[in-house]
């Protein structure tokens, strides 16, 4: 009986190894370990100031990712269901502009007017009045843009934006997060010339995008290695690259320019106790990329809590505010400011966030 059970048990374990050798062989990723920040910059103390939004189109709006203003305070923001939607200054809401077959996730404002938008499947996008333009959906190297995410325009016309992932989409970047390697790149689309140049390539998925208020430098987000790096395009410095500011407490998402120079940063709460030991295994990535392929969204407790910080030029911290159970805002993925109040956009919120930085 002996002989037996320990005949059994062999079987077993030689069919569990198979079982794992034929996941690794099968997995989608090659993950490498993930260095995550052990110390963080000196930062204000936690508070509820994101508890205190004023909640704008409640219902209507479906994973509001990116927001924006124009001049004369009309609100645009671009929802999980393909739609651009603006809100006028009564308050009413409108069905805008309609991505058909994509979404947008980055939006900003064009001087030729309207807004360009970065749709991760299509890629850069004209949309205006008028309707939906592809203005690039390719490198002038060949390689196709398949995960455009954040844009912003320069006053001399060129577009800054980010190509997340150059290997996995839109529905797979968790993938790009287990497997920690730098796919994500800066681009710059001409409209002189209709060309895409690679401006910074080998980034953490390459994410929110910003000029600074003279245009001499902009800062791109790197969210899987909680960092911004500033990139310079002007000066002796001209076309060198720094860190803006790193060991950030959460990954950066979006980043806006504020009125007075400095930067609001919305931060994803990427971290978690069984997360951070998953991100010091290759295998135990290597088996979850083979188990859950399909894996679209983090766990409720990571999503459910939100984190900005103000950011001078400097690259040091001035304020933050929170909301660390997510009973009011949760997975905060940008933050505008206009006319002394935060607008607050969300993947996990059927509205737009307002807050006022006097009461904050």
């Amino acid at each position: 009986m002996a002989s037996l059970r320990t005949a059994l048990g062999g079987f077993v374990l030689a069919c569990l190894i198979g079982i794992t050798i034929q996941l690794l062989l099968r997995s989608p990723i090659c993950p490498v370990p993930l260095e995550l920040p052990t110390t963080s910059p000196e930062l204000p103390p936690p508070n509820d100031a994101l508890q205190k939004v004023v909640k704008l189109g409640e219902g209507m709006l479906e994973g509001p990712e990116d927001v924006w203003l124009d001049k004369e305070g009309t609100l645009y923001t671009a929802t999980r269901d393909g739609w651009i939607k603006r809100m006028h200054l009564n308050g009413s809401w409108e069905d805008w502009a309609k991505i058909d077959g994509g979404a947008a996730l980055g939006i900003t404002a064009s001087a030729s007017g309207g807004l360009i938008a970065c749709d991760p499947i299509k890629g850069l996008l004209k949309v205006g009045e008028n309707g939906v333009t592809i203005i690039a959906n390719e490198v002038d190297d060949g390689s196709k843009i398949i995960f455009a995410d954040a844009v912003i325009e320069a006053s001399d016309g060129g577009v800054y934006f980010s190509d997340a992932s150059t290997k996995f989409g839109f529905q797979d970047w968790i993938m790009d997060i287990l497997e920690a390697r730098p796919h994500g790149r800066l681009l710059r689309y001409d409209p002189s010339t209709n060309k895409t140049s690679v401006v910074l390539s080998d980034l953490a998925f390459a994410n929110g995008v910003a000029l600074s208020a003279d245009e001499n430098y902009l800062v791109v987000c790197e969210t899987w290695k909680f960092r911004c790096l500033r990139y310079w395009l002007k000066g002796e410095v001209k076309g060198k690259t720094e860190v803006f500011i790193d060991n950030l407490p959460g990954g950066p998402d979006n980043i806006n320019l504020a009125p007075d120079g400095s930067f609001w940063i919305a931060l994803l709460k990427l971290r978690s106790r069984w997360l951070d030991v998953i991100h010091r295994s290759p295998m135990i990535k290597r088996l979850i990329g083979a188990s859950f392929p399909g894996i679209t969204s983090l766990p409720t407790t990571i999503n459910s809590r939100a984190t900005i910080v103000n950011v001078g030029g400097d690259g040091k911290i001035i304020r933050r505010f929170d909301d660390p159970n997510g009973n009011v805002m949760r997975f905060l993925t940008s933050a505008v400011e206009y006319e002394g109040h935060l607008y607050l956009g969300s993947l996990s919120t059927d509205f737009v966030g307002k807050l006022s930085l006097l009461e904050a």
